[in-house]
């Protein structure tokens, strides 16, 4: 079974980004995009979705509030705020909702450790 990650940015680059870098790390995992939370909510109700990217400053609802609201229906599913605001303060909330912090730019060797822990969580069950 393919897993499958879910990158939510407003931006379009940095969504490029993320999805180059966890395909040159994950090169089996399928890849979907979402600009916003709104979008991405309706991907996730549709199943199929293993790993999530939020970033946390989106237009409308932020990636914070976004992973409080899917941590909620999704308690196992692993995920990152991805954020160039390494504020002390969003590292908290981050960890508070159960979400990893990857900074940006969104490079390989950052989204590394988020991406090999969530591979093991996924094969070990905890989805």
């Amino acid at each position: 079974m393919a897993i499958t990650v879910l990158i939510v940015d407003d931006s379009k680059l940095a969504r490029i980004v993320a999805g180059k870098a966890t395909a040159s790390l994950q090169p089996g995992w399928r890849r979907l995009e979402a600009a916003n939370a709104e979008e991405a909510k309706a991907l996730l109700a549709a199943g199929g979705i293993d790993v999530v990217l939020l970033d946390y400053n989106m237009p409308g609802t932020d990636g914070l509030a976004l992973a409080a609201e899917l941590r909620a229906l999704y308690p196992e599913m692993p995920m990152a705020i991805v954020t160039a605001n390494a504020q002390e303060e969003v590292i908290a909330r981050a960890r508070a909702a159960n979400a990893a912090f990857v900074a940006k730019p969104v490079t390989e060797e950052g989204l590394r450790g988020f991406l090999s822990g969530a591979a093991l969580r996924l094969r070990m069950g905890g989805q």
